[in-house]
């Protein structure tokens, strides 16, 4: 799994400063951290770019508005696009307020996001 180590902080930074727990996995070939036992961000690289990207659980409703947004891209982990997640490659997310959206993106959606079953 490759994925750079100071993104996995950072991401780890964010949750911390707004007080959030969570758990970070290895997982889809990356890290995700999980909030309530749920996907809520996570970081991988893209192996055709070889670029870290985001992958941000945003639902269904926001998805669309969120593909409007510099770097946004549907999630296709399995060859199809997954509803309610997308990919943001490092021009969406190098600033901090558009990681700050991101972060802030995925929180607001996990209360309402459904667990994965076991």
């Amino acid at each position: 799994m490759a994925y750079d180590e100071y993104l996995v902080e950072r991401l780890a930074t964010s949750f911390q400063q707004r007080g959030v727990s969570f758990s970070a996995k290895k997982m889809m070939g990356g890290m995700l951290f999980m909030v309530d036992d749920k996907m809520c961000i996570g970081l991988n690289r893209d192996k055709q770019s070889n670029q870290d990207r985001l992958m941000v659980r945003v639902g269904e409703f926001a998805q669309n508005l969120c593909m409007k947004r510099t770097g946004c891209r549907y999630m296709e982990f399995t060859g199809r696009p997954m509803k309610g997640f997308v990919y943001v490659d490092p021009e969406g997310f190098d600033i901090k307020e558009d990681w700050d959206f991101w972060v802030e993106k995925a929180l607001e959606y996990n209360p309402i996001a459904k667990r994965s079953k076991k």
